[in-house]
């Protein structure tokens, strides 16, 4: 895990809403664009759904999931032709925890 670039990542703030929706997924993207429990992927959205939700372009939602995958606060699960993302929780608490360890 790399703080910086998690940090960095998040110093865009769509990047940092796309987090906060990601947390409670089918209250902002609704239950149809969720991966739901019976998946190996529960809590996944696709693309599609973040992008629309965000107002912009895929490709760059895309640019901006990737990033943040990167850097360890979003894993991924392609199925077909879509990607899903859903939040990395250890990525977040090691995040959490590496900046409270430096207050």
């Amino acid at each position: 895990m790399d703080t910086l670039s998690m940090i960095k990542a998040l110093s865009n703030e769509t990047r940092f809403r796309i987090l906060e929706w990601l947390k409670e997924p089918e209250k902002h993207f609704g239950s149809s664009s969720v991966m739901h429990s019976d998946c190996d992927f529960a809590g996944g959205v696709c693309v599609g759904s973040i992008a629309e939700k965000s107002g912009l372009a895929q490709s760059v939602i895309s640019g901006y999931l990737v990033k943040m995958q990167r850097s360890g606060l979003l894993e991924s699960k392609r199925h077909c032709q879509w990607t899903y993302y859903r939040r990395d929780e250890k990525g977040i608490e090691a995040l959490k925890e590496a900046i409270l360890k430096e207050l």
